[in-house]
């Protein structure tokens, strides 16, 4: 397995997000990029890099199998979030795995009409909305909820709570914090459809919590 350093290129810290996906997906396909050399640089967009590519196991169109990886991942990034660590934090058996580069670049080619379009509309703005404490909380809260929730054997939502996820990663990445007021928005329906109603997020979160608590 490869280890990835991150571009040395003091341009990188504001790159867009096509910009850095291209610069991760230059090398052998075959090579796999370790999860903390791919937000290593980054700064404050780390965690956005993070949870970018922890949400792609979610568009495996296998039913179930994508939601198992995202999902604790999603849940550990955010809790992280509602804590407010300045920098991600990963266990060394997750942070040494990662993506292939073939995967990066399908999902980077698949991505780049939506990719060029959101790039003619966002741009770093309301950054109270990214870095102040309160906001980094319940961004934290909803990545954790939609994390819960794709983890969750509900049919059809995959993609949904995927690309949610998303929505959430491209406005740490981009600095955008009114397009984190949309993915405040979607997550909160998101739960408030599928989970309050369904009633399974709080029975898996008092397990968890059961557990923790021994």
């Amino acid at each position: 397995m490869t280890r990835m350093r991150p571009p040395a290129d003091p341009r990188f810290d504001e790159a867009g997000t096509r910009a850095l996906l291209d610069a991760f997906a230059e090398g052998p396909d075959e090579d796999a990029l370790r999860l903390d050399a791919l937000f290593g640089g980054l700064g404050k967009r780390s965690f956005g890099m993070l949870l970018f590519v922890s949400a792609l196991p979610a568009f495996i169109p296998i039913p179930g199998a994508g939601g198992i990886v995202s999902g604790p991942l999603a849940v550990l990034i955010g809790l992280q979030l509602l804590v407010g660590l300045r920098r991600p934090w990963l266990p060394q058996f997750v942070a040494r795995r990662g993506p292939h580069r073939h995967t990066l670049k399908r999902f980077r080619d698949l991505l780049a009409p939506f990719l060029r379009r959101l790039e003619r509309v966002v741009r770093p703005r309301a950054a109270w909305l990214l870095d102040h404490r309160l906001a980094s909380g319940v961004s934290g809260t909803l990545v954790v909820l939609v994390g819960v929730l794709l983890a969750l054997p509900i049919p059809l939502t995959n993609y949904i709570f995927g690309g949610l996820l998303l929505l959430f990663a491209l406005a740490l990445l981009e600095r955008d914090g009114w397009l984190m007021a949309a993915a405040w928005a979607g997550g909160a329906a998101a739960v408030a459809v599928f989970g309050v109603l369904s009633g399974q997020i709080a029975t898996l979160i008092a397990d968890w919590v059961g557990r923790l608590t021994g």
